[in-house]
């Protein structure tokens, strides 16, 4: 198939599946400057398909850079009103929010960690009551991604520069699973196969999850009204969306105090343009009491110490060995991508729609009933193609799950 009609393919499921762009919202979209032209395609796909307001923020990564080494301490004490603005105004109208991620995995080496600590950490703090309507699903909203050519360099170093951009062209486009006539209808079946394994989940009532590798030895406590999800949520204004594309994960929330043991990452992780790789982490009765990482380490440490629910996990999510993603054999250092191959966990704030009523209670009530609450929603990779998970019932009976990283 034609690169052109490929990227109409694209376009169309991420206004159609993956936003389910409705007529009259408006539609705010978070993109790289190098992401203009294929970002064209999207705005006028959701304007056909009925959108009243579409809006762009551009990011110049070099500029992100060039912030983080010259400007004065006290300017990462600040987070712009306008911002915090405009993501109200989306919340409030109702809205749908798109973000390219496609960030330079080395943009941030060389940058004193305490600053992007501080920014990340008041950032957060002041966009709270937006990541919360996302975590809730109140409104639609995706990650999706296009090439760069800082970000192809790294997937693809043995390649040809003048060729790295279209490998990876290739890669995104295969995986988002838009090689077809049908991408639309092709999609559907693949989130209803995904749906059908959290029904699976949903009917076991497991209440603990055992995970056994060479690397890892972890139990994971499941709150009594947990639910698996998988593919699609369904916002505020009842419109089913598809948060990430491409998308691989069956995921639910972890008893806050219920994690025992060690597990190891076995993928890097790129975390707001820093990277950590190789990174262990011990759990006591849900709390992160140990933690050690061969590159990253303060990154990794700053994560933790984001705030006192930044030392729990928020998330669950299982993911064959065998998918699309992790078949191509390649690191992608995009946490969309690498996540999507792999078995992962999420250190910080819980989805609240894995819990049952979750969205209708408030931070206490959410703590009550077992579920993790924080500031940040951080997923590192964990999956392994020796990986074994038993799910095990509350009569102590044990049901195979995974076997050598794959459903069984």
């Amino acid at each position: 198939m034609e690169l052109a009609k490929r990227l109409e393919n694209y376009a169309e499921v991420i206004v159609r599946v993956g936003l389910n762009i409705q007529p009259g919202q408006d539609l705010l979209i978070a993109a790289p400057i190098e992401a203009a032209d294929f970002v064209r395609h999207i705005v006028d796909k959701a304007y056909d398909t009925g959108a009243r307001n579409v809006v762009v923020n551009w990011e110049d990564e070099q500029l992100t850079r060039l912030r983080y080494l010259k400007a004065p301490d006290e300017a990462f004490l600040e987070f712009p009103d306008w911002r915090v603005q405009q993501m109200e105004d989306l919340m409030n109208r109702d809205g749908a929010y798109l973000v390219i991620s496609a960030r330079d995995p080395d943009l941030l080496a060389g940058v004193d960690p305490a600053r992007i600590a501080t920014s990340q950490r008041v950032g957060l703090a002041r966009m709270k009551p937006f990541n919360d309507a996302v975590g809730n699903m109140q409104i639609s909203w995706l990650i999706s991604s296009i090439p760069t050519k800082a970000w192809a360099a790294r997937v693809f170093p043995e390649v040809p520069p003048e060729e790295q951009v279209n490998k990876l062209w290739d890669a995104v486009l295969s995986t988002s699973r838009v090689d077809t006539d049908h991408p639309v209808a092709h999609w559907q079946a693949h989130i209803d196969q995904l749906r059908r394994r959290a029904d699976d989940l949903n009917q076991q009532h497991f209440v603990k999850l055992h995970y056994r590798s060479a690397v890892t030895d972890l139990t994971i406590e499941l709150p009594e009204d947990h639910v698996w999800i998988a593919a699609y949520s369904t916002s505020r204004r009842g419109a089913r969306f598809v948060p990430n594309i491409p998308t691989e994960e069956v995921f639910t929330l972890p008893k806050r105090d219920g994690v025992n043991g060690v597990v190891r990452s076995t993928k890097p992780l790129n975390h707001g343009g820093t990277l950590i790789d190789h990174f262990t982490l011990t759990f006591e009765q849900g709390r992160i009491v140990d933690f050690s990482a061969e590159q990253g380490y303060e990154a990794l440490r700053d994560i933790i110490e984001t705030d006192e629910g930044s030392h729990y996990l928020g998330e669950v999510a299982l993911v064959p060995h065998d998918s699309p993603i992790s078949r191509l054999d390649r690191l992608f250092y995009n946490t969309l991508f690498d996540e999507n191959a792999s078995c992962h966990l999420a250190i910080g704030h819980v989805i609240p729609v894995c819990l049952r009523d979750g969205v209708t209670l408030s931070r206490e009530e959410l703590l009550a009933r077992g579920a993790n609450d924080s500031l940040t929603h951080v997923d590192f990779m964990m999956g392994s193609s020796d990986l074994n998970i038993d799910g095990i019932k509350a009569d102590g009976q044990t049901v195979p799950v995974f076997r050598n990283g794959n459903w069984v």
